[in-house]
């Protein structure tokens, strides 16, 4: 099984972020401008939070507010459930199910290190399981 320092190294360790300050709608914009689902909230160089499409749509559709007047800060998840560089994904998969969270950022020695997505995890695990049927197929035909 692959940990998630392989998944970073592949996808890349970039992470967008966005102010406490900023309006929802900044946040959404950049959302959709670098196609990612959640974003890392930083107070200067303190992550303070996450904002996700989830609670865009929760907490601000759904309640009927503006994005454009309402501020990251006042929607975001302060309780950040992170991982580490050295999980592997179906630990990162347990966590992400158990906490009900679609992005994970990781974490280590206070570090933020980049962000996996449960996207991120099916598509690494699908490529394993077919590295591992065409190993299978190998073997089974060569004699």
């Amino acid at each position: 099984m692959k940990y998630i320092e392989d998944v970073l190294n592949k996808k890349g360790t970039d992470v967008w972020s966005v102010d406490g300050e900023d309006s929802v709608y900044r946040a959404i914009e950049l959302m959709a401008e670098k196609r990612v689902g959640a974003l890392i909230v930083k107070d200067g160089s303190r992550l303070v939070g996450i904002i996700s499409e989830r609670d865009y749509a929760r907490k601000v559709i759904l309640k009927g507010r503006s994005s454009k007047a309402t501020k990251v800060a006042e929607i975001m998840t302060r309780d950040i459930v992170y991982g580490r560089p050295d999980y592997d994904v179906d630990e990162c998969m347990a966590l992400m199910s158990e906490k009900g969270i679609r992005h994970l950022p990781i974490i280590t020695g206070g570090d933020l290190k980049g962000m996996v997505s449960l996207g991120d995890l099916v598509k690494t695990i699908i490529e394993e399981q077919q590295t591992r049927i065409e190993q299978l197929e190998n073997y089974i035909y060569v004699e």
